[in-house]
């Protein structure tokens, strides 16, 4: 069975370049190891990013041994349903992919959260 988005329609890959996901294959599957819940796939921003790095989840730093280059602001990237939810009550939440985020997400933060910080395509 194919997994499901937050809209409840197939899920789409997050991103390829730079490569995401718990299992780093571009999409934000989930699974019994996956501790996080990688699950929400955002745009990350400047303050997202900042946001992170003080809290002491330096998503910046590029990590070469976990095949981890470092986010830029525009990146698309599987973020932990709980590191968003705090960057959300913290008024720094990055917007979300809402197609590419696994429904697992809705066990941690409302669709509405979710649908209040939905990416739209510029054009």
């Amino acid at each position: 069975m194919k997994a499901l988005n937050v809209l409840g329609t197939e899920l789409v890959p997050c991103s390829y370049d730079p490569l995401t996901g718990w299992l780093r294959d571009g999409w934000c599957h989930t699974d019994a190891y996956d501790a996080g819940s990688h699950v929400i796939c955002t745009r990350v921003t400047v303050e997202f990013l900042n946001h992170q790095f003080e809290r002491g989840n330096d998503l910046i730093t590029p990590s070469p041994e976990h095949r981890f280059a470092g986010l830029k602001p525009g990146n698309r990237w599987c973020v932990c349903a709980q590191r968003w939810k705090e960057a959300y009550l913290a008024g720094c939440a990055p917007p979300v992919v809402l197609e590419s985020t696994h429904r697992k997400a809705l066990e941690f933060v409302p669709l509405a959260w979710l649908q209040e910080h939905a990416w739209q395509p510029v054009g």
